[in-house]
């Protein structure tokens, strides 16, 4: 592409909210993402009874260990939001630009 086709697309008014639907939708994920982490971590620092409590007698399974699983369950289910919102809302905005960049150009 060409540096006016690159041109148009940043004064189209869409690009500016892409940019600012994608970047406030990353932020809220990410910030999901350390409270979940960070909170997780914490919860070993200051809490080691709890992490360490078995889930039920005899079992070699604990709060700490089941957490952790659903932490990571939880960051492929938040991965895959993120894809399915990127591949479908954003690409079609974004393709939506670049056509109108290039009929810009013409």
């Amino acid at each position: 592409m060409s540096s006016s086709v690159y041109a148009h697309i940043r004064r189209n008014p869409r690009f500016t909210e892409l940019v600012a639907k994608r970047t406030r939708f990353a932020g809220i994920l990410a910030a999901i993402v350390l409270v979940v982490f960070y909170g997780f971590v914490l919860l070993v620092a200051f809490a080691p009874e709890l992490i360490g409590k078995r889930l039920f007698e005899g079992s070699n399974l604990t709060f700490g260990i089941l957490a952790a699983f659903v932490q990571f369950i939880f960051f492929w289910i938040l991965t895959l939001v993120y894809v399915r919102r990127a591949n479908g809302e954003f690409d079609d905005i974004n393709q939506e630009i670049v056509k109108a960049g290039w009929k810009a150009e013409k």
